[in-house]
């Protein structure tokens, strides 16, 4: 299809950056030329990513036109005294309170008082200078920040005074509502400066992009701007077939935070494994991604460290492998009220691997309404032990019987190209 539209897009994570934060705009610049879109990425030439997939380059389109340029990030001085520290931290890992050393509260006080929004904002002002040159020649007149990390945003808002282009902010989460945003020890000055930049940033754009309906009614009460909610959603990966696992697994693909411990289900498996001699012998926890040391020394605490399969880290495609050979997949998400508005992506890809979800998160989080509207799984508070005991027996009944599977209805709403659509119209009738 003829370009009939030129965009700019903003954004910290991109290939060989790993983990989820890559994801959904490196999906979005693979589908939108196919609606005439052409897509212009401005990335970081030298960025510090926590997690790496070098895999993740070869999908990236050709028909987008790849712009770099060097960033100064003070996590590099950081990591000098504490690399590990630094990447846990820049990837949102953050230390349980109570177990934090000097080092990690000295890090958490200056990456929120002394870094605002974030420790990226040396970027902005270089950023600002290169692009204004560059929107005008190549005669682009519509530009997307994407966050975190938010001071990209702060790069939209500046080009948006000073060239008056037509500018749509995308926030993959909230930005002083998300879950670690109270552990950076904030000051009160440094708490109402955020708070003062998120509302001009969202009182200055043309149009907010939210991944959530709750972040939606967040945002409506700090501006009157319009804001479409465009969630993440699953591509069809064409990865290497491998058989189902042979043990009843149940596995979690993704980090693994302090905060996102789920108590009640290590107990409900501990109870099981006592209880039934078929469920101790054929269960099997698979866990892919960064696992905090508090998460893992709780499986260990409830007896499961013999059960436990810890894989690690793996590259996106190796992970999709394992996750559709997984016998039921799990969903954790941190029980407050924050964390409602959160919507995993990983949910999307789960959504399409013909494995049943078992989800655990807090009331009416918005990732619920999405799995039972869908048929794809269960959804379970931290409240509801038995309740997720009774799921878990009965998925391992069926597993028995080789007749666990699941009937999903409505995905190809969520697919990624129907979504890049969506995006297009957007792009097209915001002015």
């Amino acid at each position: 299809m003829t370009p009939t539209k030129k965009i700019l897009i903003i954004s910290y994570y991109w290939p060989p950056a790993g983990g989820p934060g890559v994801q959904r705009w490196l999906k979005f610049v693979k589908y939108l030329p196919d609606f005439a879109i052409e897509p212009h990425v401005y990335v970081p030439d030298n960025p510090t990513y926590p997690l790496l997939d070098e895999k993740l380059v070869d999908e990236v389109s050709n028909k987008a036109i790849i712009i770099k340029q060097p960033i100064f990030e003070p996590y590099g001085l950081a990591s000098i005294f504490s690399k590990n520290k630094t990447k846990k931290i820049s990837s949102g890992i953050m230390p349980h309170q109570k177990k934090q050393s000097f080092v990690e509260k000295a890090m958490l006080w200056v990456r929120g008082n002394v870094f605002i929004p974030d420790a990226r904002v040396f970027w902005v002002k270089p950023s600002v200078t290169f692009l204004k040159r560059y929107l005008k020649e190549h005669q682009i007149d519509t530009i997307i920040t994407t966050g975190p990390p938010h001071s990209l945003h702060l790069i939209g808002l500046q080009l948006k005074k000073e060239l008056n282009i037509t500018w749509l902010a995308d926030f993959r989460d909230p930005w002083t509502t998300i879950g670690y945003h109270k552990e950076l020890k904030l000051s009160s000055w440094a708490a109402r400066k955020h708070k003062a930049l998120e509302k001009e940033v969202m009182n200055s754009c043309d149009q907010l992009i939210v991944t959530s309906p709750t972040t939606k009614i967040e945002f409506e009460a700090i501006t009157t701007k319009p804001i479409e909610v465009i969630t993440n959603g699953y591509d069809l990966e064409q990865v290497s077939k491998k058989p189902l696992d042979e043990k009843f697994t149940l596995a979690h693909i993704g980090s693994l935070l302090s905060a996102r411990n789920p108590i009640i289900l290590w107990k409900a498996l501990q109870e099981l494994i006592l209880e039934n001699e078929a469920f101790k012998l054929q269960f099997q926890l698979k866990l892919i991604g960064a696992v905090s040391n508090e998460v893992l020394q709780s499986i260990a605490e409830f007896g499961l460290n013999n059960h436990l399969n810890y894989l690690g880290y793996l590259p996106h495609d190796e992970a999709i492998i394992e996750q559709r050979s997984s016998q039921v997949l799990l969903l954790i998400e941190i029980d407050s009220e924050e964390t409602k508005c959160i919507i995993p992506g990983k949910l999307f890809e789960y959504m399409v691997s013909e494995r049943p979800i078992i989800a655990i998160g807090p009331e009416n989080a918005d990732f619920a309404q999405i799995i039972k509207e869908t048929n794809t799984g269960t959804f379970f508070t931290y409240y509801e032990l038995e309740s997720l005991k009774t799921q878990i027996q009965l998925c391992f009944e069926q597993y028995q019987q080789n007749n666990l599977k699941v009937f999903p209805v409505g995905l190809q709403q969520y697919s990624r190209k129907a979504l890049s659509e969506k995006l297009s119209k957007l792009l097209l009738t915001t002015h």
